[in-house]
């Protein structure tokens, strides 16, 4: 029993280890750079210099958003993959994320307050995730090619919604919706609820990591021992779509993130969800931290929406994906 739980820790440990890491190069590297010296008073003291403002007020908000979007995203994709049986499950591909979008979009076309946004988010994610299960479900499950078929349509008519919005949207408010559709992370300013959620639903999701490992391996077999099948998925439905409504409210619509990592960090650990869960967030953390820093340093002084990386890393993968899916089918 020591060494399994050894085991488990030893790749937490390091995932652990990554985010520091990504977190701390977020917030060091840049048009000024900042001493580990100052990051350190920036956090945990009062004073500090050049390097401890720029870190107080420009870095942390902005990583720490970046952290928790990624999180997220990776925590939405890791519980609609199990939900699904399918690797290729994803908020961005299956239009959860643009139905977040279209809600939070709007919000803010209506003028309506921040907490309406996010309302409008949740209520969107809800909307497009019942949509895309309810009409994929035939014959009594979830077949790949309905679903994936399900997603690029529904996916499709959010960004025909989007675009009507932005065309009705007054001139002065297109160019900020357009940056915060693609994933714009520089007015993201207040990450601590979206931090809050994540470890709250993350703390939520762990207990049932049992049950979701049963669910894995099909809905009957779950049954069989036990797992209240209804009952879990409909808890998975509204966690996924809350977990995607917070992360575009943050950051709007980043692609791919919720794809890529938990697959790959299935590759490497198993499909144990006791371990994947919390290791995809903290995957998912370092490596949209990892995105944004590019993002603002690459061709500085001009900033990418963080957005743009991420589909350019995730289409090749996901493409990937599918010609080695072909590729086993054929065997």
């Amino acid at each position: 029993m020591k060494n399994t739980r050894r085991l488990r820790a030893h790749p937490l440990a390091v995932l652990a280890l990554l985010a520091l890491a990504a977190l701390v190069l977020a917030l060091s590297v840049g048009s000024i750079v900042v001493s580990p010296a100052d990051i350190i008073v920036a956090l945990f003291g009062s004073e500090g210099g050049t390097g401890a403002t720029v870190v107080r007020e420009l870095r942390l908000a902005r990583a720490l958003a970046c952290f928790a979007c990624g999180g997220l995203l990776a925590l939405a994709g890791t519980l609609m993959q199990v939900l699904l049986r399918n690797p290729l499950a994803d908020p961005y591909i299956l239009g959860v994320s643009g139905g977040a979008a279209v809600g939070a979009l709007a919000a803010i076309v209506l003028g309506l307050a921040s907490p309406w946004m996010e309302a409008g988010a949740l209520a969107g994610a809800l909307a497009a995730m019942l949509t895309v299960f309810g009409l994929a479900h035939g014959d009594g499950s979830w077949t790949q090619t309905r679903l994936l078929l399900t997603g690029v349509i529904v996916a499709a008519g959010c960004g025909a919604a989007i675009t009507l919005m932005l065309a009705l949207a007054p001139a002065a408010q297109v160019q900020s919706m357009l940056f915060w559709l693609m994933g714009d992370a520089s007015g993201a300013n207040n990450p601590w609820p979206a931090l809050a959620v994540l470890a709250v639903g993350l703390a939520a999701a762990l207990p049932f990591g049992r049950d979701l490992n049963v669910l894995a391996r099909g809905q009957l077999s779950a049954r069989a021992l036990g797992v209240d099948t209804r009952r879990l998925r409909r808890g998975l439905y509204v966690l996924a779509s809350l977990f995607t409504a917070v992360a575009v409210t943050l950051l709007g619509t980043v692609g791919f993130v919720g794809l890529v990592v938990p697959h790959l960090v299935r590759l490497v650990l198993g499909n144990d969800q006791r371990i994947l869960m919390p290791a995809a967030v903290l995957a998912g953390g370092a490596l949209l931290s990892i995105a944004d820093t590019l993002a603002r340093t690459v061709l500085a002084p001009r900033q990418l929406p963080v957005g743009v990386l991420t589909v350019l890393i995730g289409v090749p993968v996901f493409l990937f994906l599918l010609a080695r899916q072909a590729r086993a089918g054929e065997r």
